[in-house]
């Protein structure tokens, strides 16, 4: 099977429904089920984060990290109190990390676990950004960029996942025409895992969109985060040109030293969401 049979074939399974997803995801899937609902009492957030010790030490490390603590309040030491801390949007992207990291766990081949792990550090980058850019920049919901950043690249890893079965599947592609099955294949992956539409039109706008001016939108926050962030997708396709003057348009509202500190601030966050995540 070439490439072209093997993205044909993967689409394919993906528009009926037959995602091959590692078992160890669909505990994460109930949890995001149930948190999908604002109504979710307490205590059944409780109960689901609890059954799954993993999903559970990495909710109270991360309510620990100086993203959530950064007045110095006393150390959570238990899960009520993280939930309490983080909010449920942010437990629902917290168990949409895990889905993603899953999808890396299966990967025998040396060099497309390097993919899978470069991948996702460029995930956490844009994520630890886009939160940034969203208080910021555009105004968007702070914690809707970070979700949004964690899940934009799930079709990546997805075919990461896949592609021990189907070698060749992710060489480079000069003459990108596997783009058609790759969004297919994002779309149903994002469905199966619940990603709210406006989330996923965003994402799925990534591919062929530009930023509007002044940036104001979820899809303006992942293209900027996407296009400052130094952290690069192993994934990334060939670089479209920018519109004329673009990158003087975007000083008109984050000048250079601003830039900088985001940066920074973003470099920390990253290591900070990553030790957290890896708990």
């Amino acid at each position: 099977m070439n490439k072209l049979e093997a993205f044909g074939h993967i689409a394919a399974l993906a528009i009926r429904g037959e995602l091959v997803f590692p078992t160890s995801v669909n505990a994460a899937l109930r949890v995001q089920l149930a948190l999908d609902d604002p109504d979710c009492p307490i205590d059944t957030a409780i109960s689901l984060v609890l059954a799954e010790p993993l999903l559970a030490a990495k909710t109270v490390a991360i309510s620990n990290s100086a993203m959530f603590n950064r007045a110095g309040a006393p150390v959570v030491t238990n899960v009520r109190g993280a939930i309490m801390r983080i909010g449920y949007q942010n437990l629902f992207a917290l168990a949409a990390a895990m889905v993603v990291r899953q999808f890396g766990s299966k990967i025998s081949d040396p060099k497309l676990r390097v993919k899978a792990e470069k991948l996702w550090d460029h995930t956490i980058a844009v994520a630890a950004l886009g939160r940034l850019i969203a208080r910021y920049v555009t105004g968007v919901n702070e914690d809707t960029a970070l979700f949004a950043g964690i899940v934009h690249e799930v079709g990546g890893f997805y075919l990461l996942s896949r592609a021990d079965e189907f070698p060749g599947l992710l060489d480079e592609d000069p003459e990108n025409w596997h783009s058609a099955s790759e969004e297919i294949i994002t779309r149903e992956v994002m469905r199966k895992l619940c990603i709210p539409e406006p989330v996923a039109d965003a994402i799925e706008g990534l591919r062929d969109s530009f930023m509007s001016i002044p940036p104001d939108t979820l899809l303006d926050t992942l293209l900027l985060a996407n296009h400052l962030t130094p952290v690069k997708s192993p994934l990334q396709e060939p670089q479209r040109d920018l519109p004329p003057h673009s990158d003087s348009a975007i000083d008109l509202f984050i000048d250079e030293q601003k830039l900088a500190d985001m940066l920074e601030e973003a470099r920390r966050d990253a290591i900070e969401m990553s030790a957290a995540l890896l708990v």
